[in-house]
């Protein structure tokens, strides 16, 4: 699936999304939106905006308890109950593909400007906001010092910049949903980075128990056609939750793999 008019959104109160956006006006001339309020509401957003773009991507702070240093990527959307925008149980639409350019884009520049003391990491799908179009969050985190750093800011536009410029549709590329796991989805990142397998949306385990109806919102919310589940086997709690999502995989006729099939190659 080719895009051809991209938007990036930060919000004005959100200094790691102001950074990047400043830094991005230094590789071209892209589409900006900077809201009033936070971006994961749906409602401070403008609709209009959105709907003449086809894809995407949030510029934002990332937060965390641990407050690591941290780049991440990840699609927004919420498996159950909505603590913080977008509406439960209902997830964004989400490129395996574009999400996949735009982390090995991130691992690369990371190591070429040596921001190596950030950790380079996929989250599993969660928060707002909610709107209909493909999108995908890029963050720094974990605090105000990370926010202000401007050359994370760098890496994160020179990123974001690459992917709209040299972004193409490969059709070799295997497409999975991927389900288990921890946040920070630490196997994964793994894959995502180094094998020929493109992971749309994430569903932690911490969602558990995964219901049919999250499946099936995942699957629905791919752009592109799903080829199996990535199984983070021993992220996926006891045995008993195990064999349920192997029912709702077989019920609905999708092939899964587990992620250790995939890294013994590497």
């Amino acid at each position: 699936m080719a895009y051809e008019k991209f938007l990036i959104i930060a919000s004005k109160p959100d200094k790691a999304g102001i950074n990047i956006t400043t830094a991005l006006s230094q590789f071209g001339n892209f589409k900006f939106y900077l809201a009033d309020k936070e971006i994961i509401y749906s409602e401070n957003l403008d609709k209009e905006k959105i709907n003449s773009c086809d894809f995407v991507i949030f510029a934002s702070k990332h937060r965390s308890e641990s407050n690591e240093k941290v780049l991440t990527v990840h699609s927004p959307g919420n498996w159950r109950i909505a603590e913080l925008g977008g509406e439960s149980g209902k997830v964004c639409r989400s490129s395996a593909l574009f999400s996949k350019y735009l982390f090995e884009k991130l691992l690369e520049n990371a190591a070429t400007y040596n921001v190596k003391d950030y950790k380079i990491s996929m989250e599993a799908t969660h928060h707002g906001p909610l709107i209909d179009k493909p999108c995908v969050f890029i963050e720094i985190g974990s605090t105000e010092n990370e926010w202000a750093d401007r050359k994370a800011a760098f890496v994160i536009a020179k990123t974001i910049s690459e992917a709209i410029l040299n972004f193409k549709v490969n059709p070799y590329h295997e497409i999975a949903i991927a389900i288990g796991g921890p946040h920070y989805c630490p196997n994964f990142n793994k894959i995502q980075g180094k094998s020929n397998i493109a992971i749309s949306h994430v569903i932690a385990q911490y969602a558990a128990p995964i219901t049919e109806e999250i499946i099936k919102e995942a699957v629905e919310k791919t752009e592109e056609e799903v080829d199996f589940a990535l199984l983070d086997w021993k992220g996926m709690g006891k045995a008993e939750q195990r064999n349920e999502i192997l029912k709702i995989l077989d019920k609905l006729y999708i092939r899964y793999k587990r992620t250790s099939e995939i890294t013994k190659g590497y």
